[in-house]
């Protein structure tokens, strides 16, 4: 699956391998051994009704990861208020070899970022992945941004974020 869009080739699409490799790295370099690995899982519970749950089409290696693939990022390269997100395992210790917790660093419900210019006294700037009109760039493989619109500045409350991330939360509220 590693030549599809997808995953172009990246041998780590999930946060937690990318963790522990990077650990790895960080040991073999000199860092010690006892380093432990934080992974924010605040927005990437993927719930919801657009979550798989059965392996994609065999009729190409495209539509087998696209229909399984449970972040629905339109590219992996999005990020800034990604329409579909849910809030994602809940904090936790030691939840796998090397890493120290799952943490929600990204308290949810406060906003990536601006979806258009909004002055202010801030110092906050826009950046065009916030905006859902966007039509991306060579970064994002020049893919919509997926963002969800109205969004308010960067750090500032945005509801409809807020209720889409608990709609979609994976594991679900209970």
């Amino acid at each position: 699956v590693r030549q599809s869009k997808w995953v172009d080739w990246n041998q780590y699409v999930d946060e937690q391998s990318f963790a522990q490799a990077l650990r790895s790295k960080l040991v073999s370099a000199g860092f010690n051994s006892g380093l432990g690995m934080l992974v924010d899982t605040s927005r990437n519970g993927w719930g919801g009704t657009a979550r798989p749950t059965k392996s994609g089409p065999l009729t190409s290696v495209d539509d087998y990861v696209n229909g399984s693939r449970i972040d629905r990022r339109i590219h992996a390269g999005n990020w800034c208020n990604q329409s579909g997100a849910g809030l994602g395992e809940r904090p936790k210790a030691a939840p796998a070899a090397g890493i120290d917790a799952y943490v929600w660093v990204k308290p949810p419900g406060e906003s990536d970022g601006a979806s258009s210019a909004i002055s202010n006294d801030e110092g906050k700037g826009f950046d065009q992945m916030c905006d859902p009109t966007y039509g991306g760039n060579a970064r994002n493989g020049n893919n919509p941004t997926g963002a969800l619109p109205n969004a308010p500045l960067a750090g500032h409350w945005f509801s409809a974020e807020f209720q889409q991330l608990m709609q979609n939360a994976y594991p679900p509220l209970s």
